[in-house]
């Protein structure tokens, strides 16, 4: 599942990020009003979560625009503002639910998911099935066969992100965005490290990984 993150404060931002896709989402991410527009536009989400106290353009000006625009990804409003004003505001201009600073990080995934079944999103409602393995996109799991696949937050992470698109090439840059996500300080070479681990624990599984050198890593699926 696509999530755009709206939120201009950097340290909630990395975090949100960071939790978000060791639960098995794509997280992209605006710190700004303009710059959230732009990037719901050029790749639409299945759910926004959306800040009210935006730099630039608000986040209702945001929200407006957006669905003047025709945008329609469910959009969670996520504020320190908690007065019932500003939550009818939110909801009057196109919003679809509403969580109050602070907030538990468990509630906003569930509260995500339930926004993306209740739009009919297909990105969640079909799952990837690619040889024996199906990545659930409710639960974020990968299963092999029917028993789920055991794998640490990153590994599970580059075989999300590889398997959102089976049997396509898939750059370093993006996975290492995915799998280190607001990590500055990890160095670009740990991805190759993660998907040695993965290569070795995808062995019988009938899916292998390859590397495609000065590119990226692709799933295949083996005879």
């Amino acid at each position: 599942m696509k999530v755009l993150v709206v939120e201009d404060d950097a340290a909630l931002q990395a975090t949100l990020q960071r939790t978000l896709a060791r639960r098995g989402f794509v997280v992209a991410t605006a710190g700004d009003g303009v710059a959230a527009l732009q990037r719901w536009a050029a790749t639409p989400p299945d759910a926004v979560v959306l800040d009210l106290s935006l730099p630039g353009l608000d986040g209702l000006q945001v929200l407006a625009q957006a669905r003047a625009q025709g945008l329609g990804a469910p959009v969670l409003i996520l504020t320190a503002r908690g007065t019932v004003g500003d939550r009818v505001l939110g909801l009057n201009a196109g919003a679809d639910d509403y969580l109050a600073k602070p907030f538990d990080l468990d509630e906003l995934e569930a509260r995500l998911r339930a926004l993306v079944r209740r739009s009919g999103s297909a990105a969640l409602a079909a799952d990837v099935r690619f040889g024996r393995l199906r990545h659930d996109r409710t639960d974020g799991a990968v299963y092999l066969d029917d028993a789920p696949l055991e794998l640490p937050p990153r590994e599970l992470a580059l075989l999300c992100a590889l398997l959102a698109r089976p049997g396509q090439a898939v750059i370093k840059e993006r996975l290492f965005e995915q799998v280190f996500p607001g990590e500055a300080e990890v160095r670009y070479e740990a991805i190759e490290v993660v998907a040695y681990r993965l290569r070795r624990k995808l062995a019988g599984t009938g899916v292998g990984l390859v590397t495609l050198r000065g590119l990226g890593y692709l799933l295949r699926a083996e005879a």
